[in-house]
């Protein structure tokens, strides 16, 4: 599945806290931190930004899916 380019960070992060078991702890400048328990403890930094860039967004869906142990694929079908 091709990597969208106009996602934007608010519908990433609103997309793993529904879908993945994370939750968003706080917002530093314009980080939005989420955080998950399950299978283990993970902080994930995401960008609140209009559009996020294709390598930040890859980059953030490898650990996520290295994570949960979940294809790239998976992953990406639930977020759009």
């Amino acid at each position: 599945m091709k990597t969208p380019r106009d996602l934007s960070g608010r519908d990433l992060a609103d997309a793993l806290c529904r879908h993945w078991g994370y939750r968003e702890v706080r917002q530093t400048g314009s980080h939005i931190i989420l955080e998950t328990e399950l299978p283990s403890r993970q902080c994930l930094p995401v960008p609140d930004h209009k559009s996020l860039r294709v390598g930040t967004l890859n980059a953030i869906l490898r650990l996520v899916s290295s994570h949960k142990g979940i294809s790239r694929e998976d992953l990406l079908s639930t977020v759009l």
